[in-house]
């Protein structure tokens, strides 16, 4: 599903070079939870941004269903991004002056997709994680689990074959983290989808099929 090769990259502010990741080898198969693990500056955040075609690496390579990424152009990506993958991110990126509903909606009225269908997509979604009665609520209106529950549903409304998520529990309370991340393996084992998240939070990597450790850029190895 996603095979990272010899994986680096480096950041320069001013005169200073930054390494945020150094020759990182790791394959997640189609279906996997995975959780890429470690502390602030650990690298994870930068790790999941090349692997979901956001940023591009400084050297080495990531294949995605065996398509090579540093052979694609930015609009090539793009589209990529649009089809195959889906993001969660941990401020929740709700667009304040649309509802709920247009919120889900937005990544498929980008793709073109027919507004009959955009109507039976998001309806579909919103009713599997629990929101069908606030579709015409704006973010304001929600509480931080609702909100993410949004994010959820957009990131799912177009069928990716990945979801990509970068700390996803960061600002709700354990109990709603919790409820979040059961709907997210729900999704996981009705449709197959592939989870891959950035974070330090016990909880899904307790979760999580497999855990991949970062230190400082670099994989953390652990004697058995």
């Amino acid at each position: 599903m996603i095979k990272v090769e010899h994986l680096s990259k480096t950041y320069r502010l001013g005169q200073v070079e930054v390494s945020a990741l150094q020759d990182v080898d790791l394959t997640v198969n189609a279906g996997e939870f995975v959780a890429l693990a470690g502390p602030s500056g650990s690298g994870k955040s930068t790790l999941l941004n090349i692997a979901g075609a956001i940023e591009r690496p400084t050297s080495g390579r990531v294949l995605i269903e065996g398509i090579d990424l540093g052979a694609m152009s930015s609009d090539q990506l793009s589209d990529l991004r649009a089809a195959r993958l889906g993001f969660v991110f941990q401020t929740f990126n709700l667009l304040p002056v649309l509802t709920v509903f247009e919120n889900v909606e937005y990544p498929l009225q980008l793709r073109g997709i027919a507004a009959a269908e955009r109507a039976e997509r998001v309806a579909a979604i919103l009713q599997e994680v629990g929101l069908s009665a606030f579709h015409d609520h704006r973010p304001a209106q929600l509480s931080g689990g609702q909100r993410q529950r949004v994010a959820i549903a957009r990131g799912l409304v177009g069928r990716p074959a990945i979801l990509l998520a970068d700390e996803p529990t960061a600002n709700l309370d354990h109990q709603t983290g919790q409820e979040i991340l059961a709907l997210m393996k729900q999704f996981n084992k009705k449709s197959g989808v592939t989870f891959i998240f950035a974070t330090h939070d016990r909880q899904i990597m307790n979760l999580a099929d497999r855990v991949f450790e970062l230190a400082d850029g670099k994989p953390v190895k652990r004697s058995v």
